[in-house]
Formats: C-alpha cells, sequence, structure tokens
C-alpha cells in the first residue's frame, strides 16, 4: 500500500511537471518570436524606442502574465513538496533509531560473512575478507564450495563426470536423505548419448549403470529404455520431454541443494535470509520505535519484541507462540494442549491454576480446565 501511494505521488509529480514544461516552452517560443520581430522593427527605421518597448511589454505581458507563471511554479513545487514528504515518511533514512544493542561474537559473525562469499562463488573476495580478518580457520569451508562449484561449471558445459562422480562417492548419504539425483544424473547422460552418440553405446551405458536403480524405479527406466527405439528421431517421440534443456538447470538446483544439506548447511545463505527478514521487518520495528517515543518509553529498556510476521517464506521450523503471554515455547516452557484441544504454555496454565492448585477455564471457550488433564504437546 506505501509503494502504490508513493508511485501515485511520484505520477503526480510527472504530469505537473510536463504539464508545466510544455506550457513555459509555449510562452519562451512566444516571447522570443515578440523580441526577434521588435529588433527587427528597430533595425529597419528609426522608430520611437520607447513606444516600440513600451508595445513590446503590453504584448509580453498578455503572453505571460508573471503571476500566471508563479502559479504554474508554486503548483509544481507544491506537489513535489508533499512527494518528499510522503518518502520521509515512508523511508526513515535513519534506520539506526530500531536498532538495539546486543552483544556479538565477532568471530561469529565474520564466519558467516565468509561463508557467505564461498557459498555464493566470490572465492577471492572471500579469501581477502579473511585475510583481513585474521580468521584462517573458516578458509576450511572454501574447499567443499571449491568442489561444488567446479561440478556446476561443468554442468553449464553439458559435462556431467564431475556431478556422476559426485554422487557416486556420496551414494548411501543420498539414498538416506531419499535422494535420487544420481538416477537423474544418469538419465541426463543417457538422453545425451543416444542423442549426439549412437544406440549401441546408449544401450550399454544403461545396462551398466540403470541395474541398481530397477527396484525403485523401474518404470522410469523402462521409459528411457524405450526411447532406444526412437534413435534419430527422439524430437518427435512421445518421449522428447526427456531432452528439455529445463533438466539441467533443474538438476544443477538439485545438486547445489544436496550439496549443501550433506555438508550440514543451508542452501540459502543464513546471511541472505537474515537480510531479507530484516528488511521486512524494518518498517514494523521503526513504528514501534516512534509509539514507544511517543509514549516516552526507552526503546532499549524493551526486554521483549512483539511477534513480527514475516510470512511461510520465513518459517523454516515448527514454533509455538503462546496466546496469553505471547512468549514463545521452549523447552523450559513447552506448549501444553488442554482436554478443550486448545493450547497455551507451560508457565500460563501454571499461573491461571494459581501454581497448579486449583481448576481454571479456558481462555478461549468456558471448559474447566485440571492441571493433571493437560499432555505436553510436541511438534
Amino acid at each position: 500500500m506505501e509503494l502504490n501511494s508513493i508511485k501515485d505521488a511520484f505520477d503526480g509529480v510527472i504530469k505537473k511537471q510536463t504539464l508545466s514544461s510544455s506550457k513555459c516552452e509555449e510562452v519562451i517560443e512566444q516571447i522570443i518570436q515578440e523580441i526577434e520581430q521588435t529588433l527587427s522593427g528597430l533595425k529597419s527605421s528609426q522608430p520611437d524606442h520607447k513606444i516600440i518597448l513600451g508595445e513590446l511589454k503590453t504584448k509580453l505581458m498578455e503572453i505571460a502574465p508573471l503571476g500566471q507563471l508563479e502559479r504554474t511554479q508554486k503548483e509544481l513545487n507544491l506537489v513535489l513538496s508533499k512527494y518528499t514528504k510522503l518518502l520521509e515518511k515512508n523511508f526513515n533514512p535513519d534506520i539506526s533509531k530500531s536498532y538495539r544493542n546486543v552483544d556479538f561474537d565477532i568471530h561469529t559473525i565474520n564466519q558467516i560473512v565468509a561463508s557467505h562469499f564461498y557459498r555464493e562463488g566470490m572465492f577471492d573476495v572471500a579469501d581477502f575478507f579473511v585475510n583481513e580478518a585474521h580468521e584462517e580457520y573458516i578458509m576450511d569451508s572454501k574447499r567443499h564450495y571449491f568442489e561444488m562449484y567446479e561440478i556446476l561449471e561443468s554442468m553449464k558445459s553439458r559435462d556431467l563426470g564431475p556431478a556422476l562422480k559426485w554422487a557416486t562417492t556420496n551414494r548411501e548419504k543420498l539414498r538416506e536423505n531419499g535422494s535420487d539425483i544420481e538416477l537423474k544424473l544418469h538419465r541426463l547422460q543417457f538422453m545425451k548419448i543416444l542423442q549426439h552418440g549412437s544406440r549401441d553405446e546408449a544401450l550399454k551405458y544403461g545396462q551398466t549403470n540403470f541395474s541398481s536403480f530397477a527396484n525403485q524405479h523401474l518404470p522410469e527406466i523402462q521409459k528411457l529404455m524405450t526411447c532406444l527405439l526412437w534413435a534419430g528421431k527422439l524430437e518427435s517421440s512421445p518421449y522428447s520431454e526427456f531432452l528439455s534443456p529445463a533438466h539441467w538447470a533443474e538438476l544443477a538446483h538439485e545438486l547445489a541443494q544436496q550439496f549443501c544439506n550433506l555438508l550440514g548447511e543451508s542452501y540459502n545463505s543464513p546471511l541472505r535470509v537474515t537480510i531479507a527478514a530484516g528488511v521486512q521487518a524494518l518498517p514494523t520495528l521503526l513504528k514501534l520505535m516512534n509509539v514507544m517515543n511517543g509514549k516516552r518509553h526507552e526503546w532499549q529498556s524493551m526486554k521483549q519484541l512483539p511477534p513480527v510476521d514475516l510470512g511461510i517464506d520465513f518459517q523454516f521450523h515448527s514454533i509455538f507462540v503462546c496466546p496469553v503471554t505471547r512468549d514463545e515455547a521452549s523447552e523450559d516452557n513447552p506448549p501444553m494442549l488442554m482436554p478443550c484441544g486448545h493450547v497455551l504454555c507451560k508457565q500460563s496454565i501454571t499461573k491461571l491454576s494459581k501454581n497448579n492448585t486449583r481448576l481454571f477455564k479456558c481462555p478461549y471457550c468456558p471448559t474447566d480446565v485440571e492441571v493433571g488433564q493437560c499432555r505436553q504437546l510436541h511438534f
């Protein structure tokens, strides 16, 4: 909504500026013509200069009275001023107001930044950062990401050798994760051979590499082997979908995900996710800060920030926030399921039941609840 209002205000400035500019250009053109005509008249004879200049002044005032030009400029300045104020309101340049003093471990921060550069393939930048920060131990992760980018670069040039070698080496771990990426790599290689090589070579490759996957993926293997009958005319076959270039891009993406997974790392850079979440939460924090200042409360004195809804894209695991205290559940304060089906945190139940000494009413329904009937809820 804020961006829409800003766009509308900007469009208003452009419209007003366009009208103002066109009107001024038209007036200036008329003024130039009148002055040129007057100069020509002065050169052609010996007229009374005062009379001619008086006539010129009268004509210029008729073309564009000074008040009209001033009004046009004032209208432009007015919409421009409103647009500037709207920008200041929605894009507060002093985001430091939402900052709270938090103790950070500088070594952890350096590790996060360096790891981000390595996982993004910016190896020279990462090495320079590590040397400047004197955190050489972080360079241990470089080797893994360097291997991943070598594999991905090879896939861009349609070379599956490094990818297949990695998948074969990590076969057991990949299967434990439920990944069939090795079969997908063999499928791409099989179709590449069949499309650009010979039918016999493709048949031999399939017999050698598909047999270990037959128990779980027999229907797909049967389709691949049927492609042999369409050698030389795969584009017009019922299996032309196997030739789609999109498979290469999708498999490269999946390989990067599985590679990070085996390293115990998330595919998305934690630094990138953190910054994206911060950008989304910043407007809410700035509004909260303004409310605190309006009530003359110290922003730094808040012990806990209110929940900020960042959307499903930033939900990576199950969490529970107690509807009574707004505290997030923890091991010491787990979610408890009441007999009526509603859930509160353990500390809220303890408080409502006066330290587990009496019945209490569920905050959501009129059910009387006994503490002994509540059961810890596991997500």
